[in-house]
């Protein structure tokens, strides 16, 4: 058995670890908002690569959200709590800019929106 089959991830492994990182994030809220940050639609890629390291690509709001500092790391610092995660990174970026249309049916729901 080589060491690389040892350190590398399986696929089925690596959507089981993916579906921990969305429920890790779905622990983090927005303060100004009742409704998590994945279901707000702020996530807009999450990569687990077979070696263990996370990628979150993710946005605001707005630009101006005062949330920006705190948000990202909650979201770092929960992903990081999951056993056998190595690295995460988290992206944040505003293109394509945050619209009440990324949010999901249940968000809009909560909020009054349907």
């Amino acid at each position: 058995m080589s060491t690389e089959s040892k350190t590398e991830t399986s696929v089925g492994q690596v959507e089981n670890l993916k579906e921990k990182v969305i429920q890790a994030i779905k622990l983090v809220y927005d303060p100004e908002i009742p409704v998590d940050v994945y279901d707000l639609g702020l996530i807009y890629e999450i990569t687990v690569y077979p070696v263990n390291n996370v990628y979150v690509l993710m946005t605001l709001t707005s630009p101006n959200c005062p949330s920006a500092e705190f948000i990202p790391s909650e979201i770092k610092d929960k992903i990081q709590q999951i056993q056998g995660i190595n690295n995460v990174e988290i992206e944040l970026t505003f293109d394509p800019p945050y619209s009440q249309d990324m949010m999901s049916e249940a968000a809009k729901l909560e909020l009054g929106f349907l």
